[in-house]
């Protein structure tokens, strides 16, 4: 499933394929898919004849700056979808979702005037396309967060620490694969209130989410980390039976021995 780590894969094709070239129509088929008032017909006025500049991330919602300064295109890929620029698909093909190619799942997209594309197919259809996103309403970037930005997010919450960190608001681009690994890694258990995760526990979190990111960013997605996800396999830790329960509304794995 895209994680920040899949949606900066996205980001990055983007930016190297998909800017500076004139749009010349904008493929939008799907009225469920585009959100927050955005219609086809606007779309199409704000895109064709303009052309991206800018392809920027905040979390797993990546903003399409355009020519036109009052224009920008959000784009969020939800939990299957991928990006194609000129048949190029960004990342490691997705574990969770289907990756055939079939054109009735292209969601939205536009045609440049030299021939090519800019897809987005999404089989499940949980992504979204909308005119001036509103980025204010997302926490922090995962990928850059600082230890006062994970300690203001903590601050005053009664929810699981799972929960708190796949809270967009709180904390932007964290996942359910990202956070259960982070967490394992971290030794806490998922369903553990802030307030019981002291300073130096909070600090070796922090430590625990940034390499996390960078390693499995090395290894080619969120789905590379460590801990099976599997009832039936022990942890690599300490090789106990690891436990499965609903936690912050996700189904989470963790390690019932060390994780506390």
């Amino acid at each position: 499933m895209p994680e920040i780590l899949e949606v900066e894969a996205a980001r990055r094709v983007l930016e190297a394929r998909a800017l500076d070239r004139e749009i010349a129509r904008v493929h939008a088929p799907d009225a469920w898919f585009m959100k927050r008032g955005t219609t086809a017909p606007a779309l199409r006025h704000a895109l064709v004849g303009n052309a991206f500049i800018a392809a920027r991330r905040r979390g797993k919602q990546i903003v399409l700056d355009t020519r036109d300064p009052g224009v920008r295109v959000g784009v969020h890929l939800g939990m299957s979808g991928r990006v194609l620029v000129d048949d190029e698909e960004a990342g490691d093909p997705l574990v969770y979702a289907s990756n055939r190619r079939m054109p009735k799942w292209h969601r939205f997209g536009v045609h440049f005037t030299d021939g090519g594309d800019f897809m987005l197919r999404d089989p499940r259809r949980l992504g979204a396309v909308e005119l001036d996103p509103d980025e204010s309403r997302l926490g922090p970037d995962a990928l850059t967060l600082s230890f006062a930005d994970l300690d203001a997010a903590l601050a005053r919450s009664t929810a699981p620490v799972k929960a708190v960190l796949m809270d967009q608001h709180r904390v932007a681009g964290l996942g359910n694969l990202l956070v259960d690994e982070a967490l394992w890694r971290a030794a806490i258990d998922p369903a553990r209130r802030p307030v019981a995760i002291d300073a130096a526990a909070r600090r070796v979190l922090h430590k625990s989410i940034r390499s996390t990111l960078r390693t499995l960013e090395r290894r080619g997605g969120s789905h590379t980390g460590d801990m099976p996800r599997a009832l039936d396999r022990p942890c690599p830790r300490d090789g106990v039976l690891l436990a499965r329960a609903t936690v912050g509304g996700r189904t989470t794995y963790w390690c019932p021995h060390h994780q506390r």
